[in-house]
């Protein structure tokens, strides 16, 4: 006869949860797109602005310094006139790599099903 694991090991703590770290870090929906673009070489704020239209000045802002906060970017500030302040990935940041090229590759897959969905179905799918 098997004996279960006691009950406790499956409550949710999400002080101690890896999943809820990684997402508390990289999860809200701009992060992604930002870690992207500044791993691409992309590094001043009107750059990031013009490569993500869709975010507003605001939320470009406070995504940059939650990440920054979080020790996944750099900002560097350039005495000149007028000042230049660029973003960049620290190492920490760097590390990342392998997981969000992970979620990619599962989000392009995911795609992909659903476009050979709806192409099965003949309809328009979901948010169409």
């Amino acid at each position: 006869m098997t004996t279960l694991p006691d009950p406790d090991v499956y409550l949710y703590d999400p002080e101690r949860c890896p999943f809820t770290a990684t997402f508390n870090v990289i999860g809200e929906k701009w992060k992604g797109v930002i870690w992207w673009r500044l791993s691409n070489g992309l590094g001043r704020f009107g750059e990031l602005r013009r490569a993500i239209p869709q975010i507003t000045r605001k939320m470009l802002t406070q995504q940059l310094r939650d990440l920054q906060r979080d020790g996944i970017v750099r900002r560097e500030v350039f005495d000149e006139v007028p000042s230049r302040v660029e973003y960049s990935l620290t190492e920490y940041g760097r590390s990342l790599a392998p997981v969000i090229e992970a979620i990619c590759a599962w989000g392009g897959a995911h795609l992909a099903r659903g476009a050979s969905q709806r192409d099965r179905s003949g309809t328009a799918g979901r948010g169409a």
